[in-house]
């Protein structure tokens, strides 16, 4: 309210009443109150023990790069000789083959896997939790092993009348070859954990969207592959990446099956050249570092592809980190200056 005419203002009053003349000669905004003279700057809360951490930590890893770098026995000439030869390559030609294979195959079956379970039909639920419950039970050197063996059990195989004739026959060991045995083991494990992977996934959609779905009087089919389905795979599809680079890894187990894979090939060679064991280890060692590695950038950018619309913000990139760390350290050092 503005005073009348006459009125007499109080110095107290007087004091509150900003002058616009202050700011402009001190070089603050009209309205903002002046800093005192004796303000500092306000200082960090100091951590030593996460400086001492950090100081312990990049001592370990200094001393792991030197005694990497300088040991001998690691031979790194014979590393770089043994890296890109024809032979390895080969073997991770076929690792790659086999986890493709196993992946597709694997996730198929999980599919089905999971639809049995979530079924109204206990038959179904009850094969499908059987299933998972075995092959998640056995190891999985042991289902390649005895698939290996499996023409030793039943010499032909043939598709007919339980009990009645056959239809079809055939050999069982012209069928089942190196190749054939690693995949099919390979995938009938990968599908159990696919099957949960999925099955959770589709049990984290909200029920108030499938009751919604049901209300619309949507046929059950369309419910799940048109609501259901699109915001499962928000879950499913993150977890199964995952799952694929415990898959490269397992791949390494077709050796056993007499399958030349990466590794399979390294210790081929191992037996040939004793004296290169240890370089030949280390080759199979970076190559599965870089598989999963691709595949861990792969996941993160899944991942961060279907976060959309359920955070508020994407996660950030790799660049972005590092444009945002070097946008601050410049910020802090002219701040620091202008001090």
């Amino acid at each position: 309210m503005s005073e009348p005419p006459g009125a007499v203002v109080s110095l107290d009053a007087a004091a509150k009443i900003p002058d616009p003349s202050a700011g402009a000669a001190t070089g603050l905004a009209a309205g903002e109150p002046a800093r005192p003279a004796h303000a500092q700057r306000v200082q960090p809360l100091r951590r030593p023990g996460r400086w001492i951490a950090t100081a312990v930590v990049l001592v370990l890893a200094a001393q792991f790069v030197h005694g990497l770098a300088t040991n001998k026995f690691y031979q790194w000439d014979r590393f770089a000789y043994w890296f890109t030869r024809p032979t390895i390559l080969d073997g991770l030609l076929v690792t790659l083959e086999v986890t493709a294979l196993s992946a597709v195959l694997g996730l198929l079956g999980g599919v089905l896997l999971a639809l049995a379970r979530l079924s109204r039909s206990p038959v179904l639920r009850a094969v499908g939790w059987l299933y998972v419950w075995a092959f998640r039970s056995i190891p999985l050197i042991v289902v390649l092993i005895f698939l290996y063996n499996f023409s030793a059990l039943y010499q032909t195989l043939s598709v007919g009348i339980p009990f009645g004739p056959a239809f079809f026959r055939f050999d069982e060991s012209r069928l089942a070859t190196d190749m054939v045995v690693a995949v099919v083991g390979l995938s009938l494990n990968e599908a159990a954990y696919a099957a949960e992977v999925v099955r959770g996934g589709v049990l984290s959609v909200d029920q108030g969207q499938h009751e919604a779905a049901a209300a619309l009087g949507l046929p059950r089919g369309y419910r799940f592959t048109r609501i259901v389905l699109p915001q499962a795979l928000r879950s499913i599809v993150p977890n199964y990446v995952n799952q694929l680079i415990g898959l490269v890894k397992a791949t390494s187990l077709v050796f056993y099956v007499s399958l030349l894979d990466l590794f399979g090939t390294a210790q081929t060679m191992g037996s040939t050249y004793p004296g290169d064991i240890v370089p030949l280890l280390l080759v199979v060692t970076v190559w599965y570092l870089i598989l999963t590695s691709l595949f861990s950038v792969v996941q993160f950018y899944v991942e961060r592809h279907y976060a959309r619309g359920a955070t508020r913000t994407l996660p950030p990139t790799p660049l972005q980190r590092l444009r945002t760390a070097l946008t601050t350290a410049r910020t802090r050092l002219r701040s620091e200056a202008a001090i």
